[in-house]
């Protein structure tokens, strides 16, 4: 019977040291990092990139995408927990227009019924 009630005390003053059953939770701090990356495909005209840095509080950084016009867009940005994210966007270059446009491109699908 003694053994019992020892037991059943035990039992009771684990649960209530850790009521949820996990051990101590700490606070993460946020760690600084840097990155960045570049993708240049000159086949298929694909080039674009990003580059980003945090101190921990904030995050900087930017990314260039080449635009189908020809232009090149350009976002800086900044990222914090006060102002949230705010973005710069600015364009380069002259946006180039073909001076003739070829048919429209249909696919046929199972039913013989097309759509652009």
């Amino acid at each position: 019977m003694l053994y019992k009630v020892c037991l059943v005390l035990v039992v009771v003053g684990v649960a209530l040291a850790e009521p949820d059953g996990y051990g101590p939770v700490y606070k993460s701090e946020p760690l600084p990092y840097y990155y960045d990356y570049n993708v240049y495909d000159g086949y298929k005209g694909t080039n674009f990139g990003q580059q980003e840095k945090s101190d921990g509080k904030a995050v900087y950084g930017s990314y260039t995408v080449d635009l189908p016009d020809g232009r090149k867009q350009r976002v800086d940005y900044t990222a914090d927990h006060y102002k949230g994210y705010v973005a710069k966007v600015s364009y380069y270059g002259k946006a180039q227009h073909p001076k003739y446009y070829g048919p429209a491109v249909t696919f046929f699908n199972q039913y013989g019924n097309g759509y652009h």
